[in-house]
């Protein structure tokens, strides 16, 4: 994302992320948040061949359980394409993803302790299930991004200290903040600095105990928290949904177009 668009990362890590999206309307942050959940194809297990199965789960509880294992997901992979994964464990083990074979290395689970069977000795599991592409807004274990949300960015403006005898009653604020002093130019500029409200146990009367503030939406700033299924990286999650957006988009101009 760039141009129009300030982006600051907060937070980051492979799964993970909480960044500051400045320069968006509600109504294209929300079109995100459902493209993060709806639109971006992830490989999950669709059908499953039993070889032998003599642990004590039925085998339709087992496809389910193996359908709910994240798979990562190359970007060359078309709708019609699938990928064989094999597994054979014998008790006494318990059976995880991790044990999961995959016909293309590209593949593979993307947590390797998911238990799928505690198996006992004498008890087996062998089966091959294959892989498609599908999306979240038909099935749930399509959904790469699995905690997606976005809040206003709130800015913080200090006011005058407060009169000795004012209640301290808690100022419960979540998320991020932009603090923005008491210069009049910086708050005019909207530069602050960012908080997390949680380094203040969400209570603003903790981070300035002798101050008056006041709290107000900043426009056109949503800060967003994105968790992955493990299926691919936040990175790859924004950028795939941001480009399903334009798809979308541009079939729409050359529908109007014709």
């Amino acid at each position: 994302m760039s141009g129009q668009y300030d982006v600051t990362f907060i937070e980051r890590d492979e799964r993970s992320a909480r960044f500051l999206v400045r320069g968006i309307t509600p109504a294209f942050a929300n079109g995100i948040r459902r493209a993060m959940v709806a639109d971006v194809p992830t490989l999950s297990v669709d059908t499953v061949r039993v070889i032998e199965n003599s642990s004590v789960m039925f085998d339709e509880q087992i496809a389910l359980r193996l359908g709910l294992i994240p798979l990562t997901t190359p970007d060359d992979y078309e709708p019609d394409e699938t990928v064989t994964l094999a597994i054979d464990v014998e008790g006494p083990a318990t059976a995880y993803s991790g044990d999961l074979v995959s016909s293309d290395g590209q593949v593979q689970p993307g947590e390797e302790n998911v238990p799928i069977i505690d198996l006992k000795e004498g008890q087996r599991l062998e089966l091959e299930a294959d892989a498609k592409l599908g999306y979240g807004k038909d099935h749930a274990k399509h959904q790469g991004g699995v905690a997606v949300g976005y809040r206003h960015l709130q800015r913080v403006v200090l006011g005058d200290e407060r009169d000795e005898f004012t209640d301290d009653d808690p100022e419960i604020i979540r998320g991020v903040i932009e603090d923005s002093g008491t210069s009049e130019a910086s708050q005019a500029a909207g530069d602050g600095e960012l908080v997390d409200a949680a380094s203040f146990d969400n209570d603003l009367s903790n981070r300035y105990p002798d101050r008056n503030v006041s709290v107000e939406d900043v426009p056109n700033a949503f800060v967003f928290d994105v968790e992955t299924d493990g299926s691919m990286s936040v990175e790859e999650l924004v950028l795939k949904a941001a480009e399903s957006l334009r798809a979308r988009a541009d079939e729409l101009e050359a529908a109007v177009q014709l």
